[in-house]
């Protein structure tokens, strides 16, 4: 049974900075997605092992950064600069097998999920 276990949301206010973990029980490809009230899930970033590659979505490229330590099934994401338009659950997803770039951004592609962390950002 595979396990992925978030922490590290909150409420903060605007411009402040906030980091997030991720365990997962094996060693598996990692992302985070986040999901705001009456939207859809989408993704944030991840990580290919494989080819030591970051990629981001639009909206968080230059305040996000993820990293990670393969060897200890963990993933982490530094939010620097938080809007109140990053209020969201975080939630982290993992597979077994690496993703196609085209396929990283669809939730279904990924089958294991954390339980997700509130991120308010707020004044």
């Amino acid at each position: 049974q595979v396990q992925v276990t978030e922490s590290g949301g909150g409420l903060v206010r605007p411009g402040d900075s906030l980091r997030l973990s991720c365990r997962a029980s094996g060693r598996m490809y990692m992302a985070w997605f986040r999901q705001a009230p009456g939207k859809e899930r989408e993704f944030v970033s991840t990580i290919d092992w494989s080819q030591n590659r970051r990629h981001y979505s639009d909206s968080v490229k230059g305040r996000f950064t993820i990293s990670g330590d393969n060897a200890k099934n963990t993933i982490f994401l530094q939010m620097n600069s938080l809007e109140p338009e990053d209020t969201a659950v975080y939630y982290c997803a993992a597979r077994v097998n690496r993703l196609v770039l085209s396929g990283i951004r669809a939730p279904e592609n990924w089958p294991y999920w954390g339980q997700g962390t509130q991120v308010t950002v707020s004044s």
